[in-house]
C-alpha cells in the first residue's frame, strides 16, 4: 500500500509541498480525533477518586469542545491543501495529456488507442482525483489514531499493549494478503473497462453503417458481450475482496472481544483497578477502528494502481523528435525569435530524398525521390493502397520517416519547430472534421488572431457565406459535432475558408469533389482555386481529369514511383498512367 500512496505522491508534481504540509494537519487532526476519549477516561477517573471540582470539570469541557472543534480545523486545511490540490493536479495532468497526444504520430491513434485514452480522461483520472487524493491525509490520521491508541494499551498494562499490537500485526498481514489479492482483479477490471469503452465508441460512430447494413443484431450482440464482461469482472473483483473485507472485520471482532477479555481478566485478579477497567470499557471499541478503517480503502487503492498504470502507459507513448524545438529553446534567449522555415528560392519548396516508411512492420513507401518547385501543382495518382496519402502525411509529420529526408524550402523537416512546419501547410481531404462549436470559431481555428471580416472574406472566397448567413445565428450558429448538422458539401467548403483564411503557402489537397453532388462540385472547385492560388499544391488525385495540367504527376504504386512526368509525356510513355486514363474515360 505504501509503494502505491507513494506512486500518488509522484503525479502530484508541483503541489507536492501542499500535499505533504497536509500531512502535519492530518497527523493533529488524528491526535484531536482521541483527545476527546483521553479527556473523558480523565474525568472519569477524577470522578471515581472523588477529585472533580466545578472548575476541573469546565476546564476539562472547554477542553473536549475545543479538541472537537480543533479537529473539524484540521479537518478543513487538510481537505484544502490535499483533495483541493488533487483537482488542481489532475487539471494540469489532462493539459499536459493534451498536449503530450498533440505531439503522437498518428499512428498511435489507429492502433486502437483511442478507447484506452477515452478511459483515461473520462474513467481513471476521474477516479484517482475524486476517491483517492483524500485518501492520503486519512491514511496518515488512522497510522496516528492507531499509534495513540496503542500506547494508551501499553500505559494501561504492558500485557494489553503486547496483544494490541499483536493483532495490529494481524491486521497488517490480512490487509497485505488482501493488496495482493485484489490488484490481479483490479487490472482485469480495468482492462475490461478500456474495452467496453472502445466498443461503445465504435458502435456510436458507426451506427449509420450498422443500421444501412441491418447489422444492428450482430453489433448489438458484441456490445452486449462487453457489457457482460465488464459486469463479470466487477462481479469477480468484489466476490474476491468480499472474503477479505470479512476477514478483516473478523480480525476487529476477534481482536476487540480478546483483549477485552484480558483486561476482564486482569481486573478480576486485582492487576488493574477499577477505573482503568471503566477506561478500556471506554477505549476498547475504538481501539482497531483506525486501523480497520486504513485497510478498508483498500479496494480504492488497488483501483488506484490499475489506474495509474494506464495513465503512465499513455504518457509514455513516444512522441515525435521535435528537434526543431530544441534548437529553438537552446537559442531564444539571444536571438529572442522563433526558429521559422527560410525563404530560399535557390532550394525546391517540397524535396522527398530516398524517403521509406512503413507502420510497424509494414513497408509502406519504399526509396521515393521528388521536387516541387515553389508555385508548382504536383498531383499523385495511382491505385488505392499505393502509399499516396502517406507521401502527403509525411509533409507534415503526421508520422516520421524511417530513413531519407524530407525538406520544405531547403531545411529538414526535423530541424523546423512542429509548429513553425504546420504554419507553412494547408490540408484538406474528403474527410472533414468540424468541432462542435460555432461556425465562425471552426473557420478561425485557421488563423485564431484574424479579425471577423477575415473571417467573413474567407467564407466568401470559399463559396459557404451565403448559406452560413441562411443559419438560424449565421456564423454564430453552433454546428454538431463532427459538422453533423451540415450537408458534406457545405463542412467541406467551410474546412477549406479555414484553410484560406490561414493563407500558408504550401496547400496539400486530397481531391475534395469525390464524393459530393454535382452543385457542390462547382461550388467546391471554384473555393480550391481560391485556396489555391500562388500557392505550392500537392493533389492526392482520384479523377484523373483534374490533373491534367499539374507541373509534375507522380505514378503510386506498391510503396514506389513507378512512372513521372506531366501529363503530355505519361500518355506518350503509354504506361501505367496512360492505362489509368483510358480505362477512366472508357467508365
Amino acid at each position: 500500500m505504501l509503494k502505491i500512496l507513494h506512486r500518488l505522491i509522484g503525479i502530484t508534481g508541483k503541489y507536492k509541498t501542499r500535499i505533504r504540509a497536509s500531512y502535519i494537519t492530518s497527523f493533529i487532526k488524528g491526535i484531536m480525533m482521541k483527545i476527546p476519549l483521553m479527556l473523558s477516561f480523565l474525568i472519569i477517573s477524577l470522578f471515581m477518586n472523588g477529585n472533580m471540582d466545578k472548575m476541573k470539570c469546565l476546564y476539562l469541557g472547554i477542553a473536549v469542545f475545543a479538541s472537537v472543534i480543533l479537529e473539524a480545523v484540521f479537518e478543513h486545511i487538510t481537505n484544502v491543501l490535499q483533495s483541493g490540490a488533487g483537482y488542481m493536479v489532475f487539471a494540469d495532468m489532462r493539459i499536459r495529456l493534451g498536449d503530450h497526444l498533440r505531439k503522437l504520430p498518428m499512428g498511435y491513434f489507429t492502433e486502437g488507442n483511442i478507447g484506452k485514452i477515452s478511459t483515461v480522461l473520462s474513467t481513471d483520472m476521474v477516479f484517482i482525483e475524486e476517491n483517492c487524493m483524500g485518501v492520503l491525509s486519512e491514511l496518515v490520521s488512522f497510522i496516528t489514531s492507531q499509534t495513540i491508541m496503542v500506547i494508551m494499551m501499553f500505559v494501561m498494562d504492558l500485557r494489553i499493549g503486547i496483544l494490541s499490537l499483536l493483532f495490529v500485526g494481524a491486521f497488517i498481514l490480512v490487509g497485505n494478503l488482501m493488496l495482493k489479492s485484489t490488484l490481479k482483479h483490479s487490472k482485469i477490471k480495468q482492462e475490461c473497462s478500456e474495452s467496453l469503452t472502445e466498443e461503445v465508441l465504435d458502435f456510436a460512430e458507426g451506427i449509420g453503417i450498422i443500421k444501412s447494413y441491418n447489422m444492428l443484431g450482430d453489433k448489438s450482440k458484441k456490445l452486449t458481450d462487453e457489457f457482460e464482461k465488464s459486469c463479470r469482472e466487477s462481479i469477480k473483483f468484489e466476490v474476491d475482496y468480499t472474503p477479505w473485507a470479512r476477514a478483516l472485520n473478523l480480525t476487529f471482532g476477534i481482536g476487540t472481544s480478546v483483549v477485552f477479555a484480558l483486561c476482564a481478566y486482569l481486573y478480576y485478579i486485582g492487576s488493574i483497578n477499577n477505573i482503568y477497567m471503566v477506561g478500556m470499557a471506554l477505549f476498547i471499541f475504538d481501539l482497531f477502528v483506525a486501523i480497520k478503517s486504513y485497510y478498508s480503502q483498500m479496494a480504492r487503492l488497488t483501483v488506484t494502481e490499475a489506474s495509474l498504470n494506464r495513465i503512465e502507459e499513455v504518457f509514455a507513448a513516444e512522441e515525435l523528435k521535435d528537434e526543431g524545438m530544441a534548437v529553438f529553446e537552446e537559442k531564444s534567449e539571444k536571438l529572442n525569435a522563433d526558429l521559422t522555415l527560410p525563404s530560399n528560392d535557390l532550394h525546391p519548396e517540397i524535396e522527398y530524398d530516398d524517403v521509406s516508411f512503413g507502420y510497424t512492420d509494414k513497408e509502406v513507401l519504399k526509396n521515393i525521390s521528388f521536387k516541387i518547385n515553389k508555385g508548382e501543382m504536383t498531383a499523385l495518382v495511382g491505385p488505392s493502397g499505393g502509399g499516396k496519402s502517406t507521401i502527403a502525411s509525411l509533409l507534415a509529420r503526421l508520422w516520421d520517416i524511417e530513413s531519407g529526408s524530407i525538406k520544405v524550402k531547403g531545411k529538414d523537416i526535423k530541424d523546423v519547430k512542429l509548429g513553425s512546419l504546420m504554419d507553412q501547410i494547408s490540408m484538406v481531404f474528403q474527410r472533414v472534421y468540424l468541432f462542435q462549436d460555432t461556425v465562425y470559431n471552426n473557420i478561425a481555428i485557421g488563423r485564431p488572431n484574424a479579425a471577423r471580416e477575415e473571417v467573413e472574406e474567407a467564407a466568401k472566397k470559399a463559396r459557404c457565406y451565403d448559406f452560413i448567413m441562411q443559419l438560424p445565428n449565421g456564423f454564430d450558429t453552433v454546428i454538431g459535432e463532427g459538422g453533423a448538422s451540415l450537408s458534406g458539401g457545405e463542412q467541406q467548403r467551410i474546412s477549406i475558408a479555414r484553410c484560406i483564411l490561414k493563407d500558408a503557402p504550401i496547400v496539400i489537397l486530397d481531391e475534395a469533389t469525390a464524393s459530393v453532388d454535382a452543385d457542390n462540385e462547382r461550388a467546391i472547385q471554384e473555393a480550391i482555386s481560391e485556396l489555391c492560388r500562388n500557392k505550392t499544391l500537392m493533389v492526392i488525385a482520384h479523377r484523373l481529369k483534374t490533373v491534367k495540367d499539374a507541373d509534375q504527376i507522380l505514378v503510386i504504386s506498391d510503396g514506389r514511383i513507378v512512372e513521372k512526368g506531366n501529363h503530355d509525356s505519361l500518355m506518350d510513355k503509354n504506361g501505367v498512367y496512360a492505362h489509368m486514363v483510358s480505362l477512366q474515360t472508357s467508365a
